[in-house]
């Protein structure tokens, strides 16, 4: 029995970077989907500061205008007793 290496045959294709490709697609995959939820909801955070921030300079001119209100009425009393 001879035991001969022939150079001519195709060498044996290693398949183990071809199935370790395709999970590493679909975490890239995952990561992008994700990334968009996160860009939504940090979206939304910002919506939701912004109208708090303009509800509560709403608030403090109505205060504001409150107490200027109330200081004019206080110097008009004062200024029929003197």
């Amino acid at each position: 029995m001879e035991c001969s290496t022939d150079t001519n045959l195709p060498a044996a294709m290693d398949t183990l970077e071809a199935t370790a490709s395709k999970p590493v697609l679909g975490v890239v995959h995952r990561k992008i989907k994700k990334a968009a939820a996160m860009k939504r909801s940090k979206n939304l955070r910002q919506m939701k500061a912004i109208e708090k921030a303009i509800s509560k300079s709403e608030r403090s001119e109505e205060k504001i205008s409150k107490r200027n209100v109330k200081v004019q009425k206080i110097q008009s009393a004062k200024s029929i007793y003197d």
